[in-house]
């Protein structure tokens, strides 16, 4: 199976604009300017089956369809670029080598929606990701693929780089909007949805780098090709960030629907030292764990959801046999603990408290009973929180107290861990 976004990576200086051009690069976007009327094109996209790559895995095409048709007024695409999600480092990578090939993307969603203006929120840490992607602007705009008139058209288009400050709030798409309107990272009240009333009070489409970066092969060799890679409702392929106990950590573009065992054994190299499977968190920190006993399950965003989980972001954290379970849910909780934005009680208070008891028991102090208290705090967080992060929260605790009960008990009667710490 080729790639689709990695296919042209082993091409030398393919971030430049004339190697991306040369294999290639912005045919899309002369087809979908000269042939396709915008409504058109979010057919093709919504055809094809897309699905949004940062997470929920909503219908691309329908999340653009949603964009009022007929109304006078700014309209806006903002890239989410922010890839905080703890194991996952796709975004950054495709940003870094191919440039030019989300640029594409971006300039046929604002074509499709009729947006003149498009923001780039690009995590604060992200430095060097943010130098290429100005560069590729300023190429874009000298040979006219961004600007005025584009390719000759009647279609213009401005893209901006929008550093973030580092939070991780600021990857909820209402937190990020406000942050691009220069207001602290608080994650809206809901209606009205972005679509109706998002950047600057306007219609605004808010799309995963990844997700996006499927557009211009989508528009180029047509929906029923991305349909035809994958499961019949998780099209095309998938960017998985591997990282953990794997022998070759990475990234890998494979199609959805992969087992959890091709990714891990046949592409990542296995377990690292010739151990055993303990766990492995499939789509980001903030989904459920999953077990050896999962490893047949496809990576698609039903069949995740089936066993237990979620495919979220694609970022498959792997623990061998001598990781500690309750050591690396307290080091997922510390993350979500210090980066709540504290707008909501649920998620600020029971954060803190989760950290707090998992860290006793950790350190040998836990109580009979802890174990319950944990379960009792992380389930009045899940669905309780004023946005997703505290459901995020609650996902590493809850799972891993399902599956590893013993190693939670086994804490607080012998004052240490059942297993070695690798």
């Amino acid at each position: 199976m080729e790639n689709i976004l990695f296919k042209h990576l082993d091409i030398a200086d393919l971030e430049k604009l004339d190697v991306y051009v040369a294999n290639g690069g912005y045919a899309a976007l002369g087809k979908a300017l000269k042939e396709l009327a915008p409504a058109e094109v979010t057919g093709l996209v919504t055809r094809s089956g897309l699905r949004g790559r940062g997470g929920a895995g909503f219908s691309t095409g329908k999340k653009w369809s949603f964009i009022p048709k007929d109304v006078d007024t700014p309209k806006y695409l903002t890239c989410n670029a922010d890839e905080s999600e703890p194991g996952t480092f796709k975004d950054r990578e495709l940003m870094v080598r191919n440039p030019h090939q989300l640029l594409e993307g971006i300039a046929l969603c604002c074509y499709a929606i009729g947006a003149a203006k498009s923001f780039i929120y690009i995590r604060g840490e992200y430095a060097h990701q943010a130098r290429v992607m100005e560069k590729a602007i300023e190429e874009a705009k000298e040979a006219g693929y961004l600007g005025r008139n584009i390719m000759g058209s009647d279609f213009s288009l401005k893209v901006v780089v929008h550093r973030g400050a580092g939070a991780y709030i600021c990857g909820e798409e209402t937190a990020l909007l406000d942050s691009l309107e220069g207001k602290k990272g608080w994650p809206r009240f809901r209606p009205p949805f972005p679509a109706i009333a998002g950047l600057y009070a306007k219609p605004t489409v808010i799309n995963n780098v990844e997700t996006l970066c499927n557009v211009p092969h989508i528009i180029s060799r047509g929906p029923e090709w991305f349909a035809s890679i994958g499961t019949e409702k998780s099209t095309g392929t998938k960017v998985f960030s591997v990282s953990g106990h794997v022998n070759k950590p990475g990234n890998y573009e494979l199609p959805m629907g992969v087992t959890a065992r091709e990714l891990l054994f046949e592409h990542a190299g296995g377990i690292w030292g010739g151990r055993r499977l303990k766990a492995f968190i499939p789509g980001g920190a903030s989904v459920p764990m999953l077990t050896e006993s999962d490893l047949d399950v496809r990576l698609d965003f039903e069949s995740v959801m089936a066993a237990g989980s979620m495919l979220g972001s694609g970022g498959v954290i792997v623990m061998n046999e001598d990781a500690c379970i309750v050591w690396a849910t307290l080091n997922l909780s510390k993350f979500y603990n210090h980066e709540s934005c504290g707008k909501c009680a649920p998620c600020r208070e029971g954060t803190y408290f989760i950290v707090q008891i998992l860290k006793a028991l950790e350190d040998g102090h836990g109580l009979p009973g802890d174990v319950e208290k944990l379960r009792d705090v992380a389930t009045n967080i899940d669905g309780r929180s004023f946005c997703a992060l505290g459901d995020a929260a609650a996902q590493p605790v809850k799972s891993s107290i399902d599956r590893f009960h013993e190693e939670y008990e086994y804490h607080i009667a012998h004052r240490g861990c059942m297993v070695g710490r690798s």
